[in-house]
């Protein structure tokens, strides 16, 4: 298998969903197979990936409660050399029903082995929220990409996640790293942006990447489309920078 990357901040509107979305389909435009797991019960990556929500026979909550394969769960998205997992609001209650199951930290793991090296990357975009989905995205992934809206509180957000990462990787997942910190939502025009970005790094031992992804219409607009950001406006400024993203992540993966 190749490199599992869970895509997590407790906090929400930080640009989770838009930077799973977006690195997945950069990464596939750059030649590598790539995998999108929707494991958030909201189900945005699924529909922002082309897919109709209503209307997919197996899901990743049917393959939680063990009703189907991985290789059921899979579907093509609306770009070649990306496949996705895809999810719905069913998948809001396996928080309960996964209580009385063995081992039910580890079960999107033990499905994800089942691969073996059909793809290059599978990128997790987990759930807004400190939940046994997270637990499951975290315990199964390599690294964590910690996405951080410029904006005030966005130290405190990112406090949160590193205290999880290293509780999963105390009781669960020892191997787990912290693959890097990208801040979202920039604008240029503001002395908040360039202040928090500053105060991050001082504050900060991890990686941090150098692309900054601005505040963008067009990124904005794309998923209502059901399309990434590369097909809906390849031009804009948030594709060229969700290309420059996925390079530095390629570019990772090699030094690792």
């Amino acid at each position: 298998m190749g490199r599992i990357i869970a895509i997590t901040n407790q906090k929400g509107g930080v640009g989770k969903t838009t930077t799973a979305i977006n690195l997945s389909a950069c990464l596939a435009e750059a030649g590598q197979r790539v995998l999108a797991v929707d494991f958030d019960p909201q189900g945005n990556t699924t529909s922002g990936l082309g897919l109709e929500k209503g209307n997919i026979e197996n899901t990743v909550y049917e393959l939680l409660m063990g009703e189907c394969n991985v290789e059921q769960c899979i579907v093509p998205s609306i770009q070649s050399g990306l496949d996705i997992m895809p999810s719905d609001v069913d998948l809001s209650g396996a928080e309960i029903e996964l209580l009385d199951m063995e081992a039910k930290e580890s079960i999107l793991k033990r499905n994800l082995a089942l691969l073996n090296k059909t793809y290059d990357y599978v990128i997790i975009d987990c759930p807004p929220s400190l939940n046994l989905l997270t637990i499951n995205a975290l315990t199964a992934a390599d690294t964590v990409l910690v996405p951080i809206q410029c904006e005030y509180y966005a130290l405190e957000g990112l406090t949160q996640v590193l205290k999880t990462i290293h509780l999963v990787q105390k009781k669960l997942n020892p191997d787990l790293e912290v693959e890097g910190v990208v801040f979202t939502m920039y604008d240029s025009r503001t002395n908040l942006s360039m202040e928090v970005v500053e105060n991050v790094k001082e504050h900060l031992s991890e990686n941090i990447y150098k692309t900054v992804i601005p505040r963008n219409v067009r990124l904005a607009e794309a998923p209502s489309y059901g399309m990434p950001i590369n097909l809906y406006d390849g031009r804009s400024s948030g594709a060229e920078s969700y290309r420059l993203l996925a390079a530095e992540v390629i570019s990772r993966g090699e030094e690792l």
